[in-house]
């Protein structure tokens, strides 16, 4: 709910976890050999910036030449999360495409952004997507304000090419946070996200479909032959407001562990396969 205050990795065999118009982009240069290196300057300090983005020019690193290609899905809350001037700064030539729902607030959030001018708002159920067109998806905090979560996110994951990455950054229902997020009133809500973004429209809807949560990303996964290259518990509350810490603690303790007081989202670097007959183990 403010700025990350700690991100944990987590083995990526483990079982369980704690608790549309392109805008071009091309900046000249090449996209492989000596200038991507995964430990370059600019991908360092920022844990929050830097895992999206190291993958993303290692991606580009084994495809020197190609234009990448970015689909950027619920562009109206995407973060700092993939960092494109590094990406420019590193010479990747980038094609990227901002889509996201068409709420009112995702509308006001999008006029006050002129980033986002060429974004393409409109139902992500039906919203035009051509199979097999996207080096990387990123999907940031769209999941747990949307509903049909899963039937968007299979939509995204067919936009990919074969080896694609998927970028997937979600609130986890079965955080304290995430509860807290989805039950209280309307007018508590609104106060919470204006005294933490002060003149950001907001906020956006609490869905919480079960696919926002730990399991309901699994059997996604699974159903869909896509492998984890990387994943994370983040926590956004110790480095924010010391009284949303302190009450998400509380219910995590009170719910007997079944909601996580320590964290409230969740983020994924997955990779569509080659080939779409292998099997994920």
């Amino acid at each position: 709910m403010a700025t990350v205050a700690s991100v944990h990795e987590l083995p990526v065999g483990a079982k369980a976890l704690a608790g549309a118009g392109p805008l071009r982009s091309r900046r000249p240069g090449t996209a492989g050999g000596r200038h991507l290196r995964a430990g370059a300057p600019g991908l360092v300090g920022n844990a929050d910036q830097a895992v999206f983005t190291r993958f993303v020019l290692d991606y580009a690193t084994a495809r020197p030449g190609r234009v990448i290609s970015i689909l950027q899905a619920g562009c109206a809350t995407t973060g700092q999360e993939l960092d494109l001037a590094v990406l420019r700064a590193h010479g990747v030539e980038l094609e990227v495409c901002m889509v996201d729902d068409a709420t009112k607030v995702t509308r006001a959030v999008v006029a006050r952004r002129p980033e986002l001018r060429e974004a393409k708002l409109a139902e992500l159920r039906s919203v035009p997507l051509r199979p097999r067109t996207f080096d990387v998806v990123q999907c940031s905090m769209l999941l747990g304000r949307i509903s049909h979560a899963e039937l968007v996110l299979g939509r995204l994951v067919d936009a990919l090419r074969p080896g694609g990455l998927l970028l997937l950054r979600t609130p986890d229902r079965d955080s304290a946070a995430g509860f807290l997020d989805r039950v209280l009133p309307w007018p508590l809500r609104k106060l919470a996200w204006h005294s933490i973004r002060p003149g950001e429209p907001g906020p956006h809807r609490a869905v919480y479909e079960p696919i926002t949560s730990v399991r309901g990303i699994q059997a996604f996964l699974a159903l869909r032959g896509l492998a984890v290259a990387r994943r994370q518990v983040v926590s956004r509350l110790a480095g924010g407001r010391p009284y949303l810490a302190a009450a998400c603690r509380f219910l995590g303790k009170l719910s007997g562990s079944r909601l996580s007081g320590s964290h409230d989202e969740l983020r994924y670097v997955i990779r569509k396969p080659e080939d779409r007959f292998a099997r994920v183990l």
